[in-house]
């Protein structure tokens, strides 16, 4: 019974005890290119879904889900919750991309901060009509680009199909 005490707090001491620079998931040198538009978090600080409403009032919803398969795994549904639009990945068009984007950027950071042992990210950007034979959607690539330049040393982006799934690199 001994043995199994020890190697459970070897255990428990090896996983928690990790360098802090080593889970964070964007780079510590990282500033949004554009101004973040108010976060409203969850209630309960390690909860599921944050919003925020731009200049132009349209109201995003920002919501982390968790893989089937896997517990540490997230999948991030970014969507616009208005009236004004037939489906919730409309496209707007309003001239608040980058912003936006800046605003998305930290609320993952903020959610990771609460769930730092998440391993993999994962998003899937909406075809626009006219491009629906490319393998991978405009906004798919638009969430590459932009995950190759904000994430730590730890995290790799990979593209499969139409998803960017960011991976934790495990050492």
């Amino acid at each position: 019974m001994d043995e199994f005490i020890w190697q459970y707090i070897n255990f428990a001491f090896n996983f928690l005890v990790i360098p802090m620079k080593d889970l964070e998931l964007v780079r510590p040198d990282y500033k949004p290119g554009a101004e973040i538009y108010e976060i409203k978090s969850p209630e309960i600080h390690t909860g599921d879904t944050y919003y925020f409403t731009t200049d132009s009032g349209l109201v995003y919803q920002v919501r982390f889900g968790k893989k089937r398969d896997n517990y540490l795994g997230n999948i991030i549904n970014f969507s616009v919750l208005s009236d004004e639009f037939e489906d919730e990945y409309s496209e707007t068009n309003r001239g608040e991309v980058y912003r936006i984007i800046a605003t998305v950027i930290e609320i993952i950071r903020i959610y990771h901060s609460f769930h730092m042992h998440s391993d993999t990210y994962e998003f899937t950007g909406e075809f626009k009509e006219t491009k629906d034979h490319e393998a991978a959607s405009i906004r798919t690539r638009l969430y590459y680009r932009y995950s190759q330049k904000i994430l730590n040393e730890n995290w790799k982006p990979v593209m499969e199909g139409n998803k960017v799934i960011v991976k934790k690199i495990r050492s």
